[in-house]
């Protein structure tokens, strides 16, 4: 399905086919991708970078509210760390990613698997993932320490 371009919501990095590995919902999940973006600021100068989970009604997706079950929000943690992961070495591409390949990695998961990749259904990605870029170097600081905080309590999990 392809994500809708009337959100404010504008993707950049999306996990397709969610709904195959969508914990125990795997295989009949209304989850359809998982999307990170950017979204207009509060100040309308300054985009955000937001996360979207993607709901099917039907023959078109929804960008619903909804209260996310924690394997969702480790899902969304995996897709965050390995975009960050992308843009770290971003620079070397005219665009910030290969065009010929948009998919920058498939991370198993239930005998599945989530793709993650540039939004190419997104008319204006070239435009939105240079102010996305933009916009985790702006955040690097407050990204960073939620990082370092996360990789602590990870270990300390023994994880």
């Amino acid at each position: 399905m392809k994500i809708p371009d009337a959100f404010n919501h504008k993707p950049v990095i999306v996990a397709d086919h969610y709904d195959q590995i969508d914990g125990r919902y795997a295989g009949r999940s209304d989850a359809k991708c998982l999307s990170l973006g950017i979204t207009p600021g509060s100040d309308n100068r300054r985009s955000e970078l937001s996360a979207q989970v993607w709901r099917s009604t039907g023959d078109t997706l929804s960008a619903q509210s909804e209260e996310l079950p924690l394997h969702r929000a480790l899902d969304l943690a995996i897709l965050i760390c390995r975009s960050l992961e992308h843009f770290n070495e971003a620079y070397i591409y005219e665009h910030l990613y290969d065009p010929e390949q948009p998919v920058l990695d498939r991370i198993g998961l239930q005998g599945s698997a989530m793709n993650v990749a540039i939004c190419t259904d997104n008319a204006n990605i070239r435009e939105d993932i240079q102010t996305f870029n933009q916009a985790i170097s702006d955040n690097g600081e407050m990204i960073g320490e939620r990082l370092r905080t996360l990789s602590r309590v990870l270990k300390e999990l023994g994880y």
